[in-house]
């Protein structure tokens, strides 16, 4: 057998076709998809009718009279609400009493201690969501005064800080 001799290779194989072939083909086989899955939907037809063939009576309606419908009030769940309850006063025990009272009454009362700082009157700080909230929590208690809360006041509840007016 001699080395040099060649053989000859086998040249056939498989040629893959170009990307534009294949994206055609997918394109096709979608399309195929799409009309298999849309033909059951028949055409929806409606009756065009104009508004002379509707008016048939020329008698006057009857006029509209607006009426007043009264706003709903925002319904208040006053144990879903947190308070805490600051002194302010240097009265000894006034945040427990009126603690005790807002408990009473529904509120979920979560704290009470002492407050530093320069307080004008007793008052109910709320974040915005808790505005009407605060101005029922003011009533309940007779709190003149609420305002929005500030910082160091955690802004999910309702604070109440309470100087010597809140005991008159």
């Amino acid at each position: 057998m001699n080395s040099s001799r060649t053989r000859s290779r086998n040249q056939r194989g498989v040629a893959f076709p170009s990307p534009l072939v294949m994206l055609s083909i997918i394109a096709i086989a979608m399309a195929g998809f799409a009309f298999v899955a849309t033909r059951d939907a028949g055409p929806i037809e409606r009756k065009v009718t104009t508004a002379s063939a509707v008016q048939t009576e020329t008698a006057e309606p009857a006029p509209v009279v607006p009426t007043k419908t009264a706003k709903p009030k925002p319904v208040i769940k006053r144990a879903d609400v947190y308070v805490e309850v600051f002194n302010n006063s240097g009265i000894k025990g006034l945040a427990a009493t009126t603690a005790a009272k807002a408990t009473q009454i529904g509120w979920q009362v979560v704290g009470e201690d002492n407050w530093v700082g320069s307080i004008p009157a007793s008052t109910v700080y709320y974040p915005a969501r808790l505005k009407a909230e605060a101005k029922q929590l003011s009533l309940d208690l007779g709190i003149a005064r609420t305002a929005p809360a500030v910082e160091p006041m955690k802004m999910d509840r309702l604070t109440i800080i309470l100087t010597p007016d809140a005991v008159s």
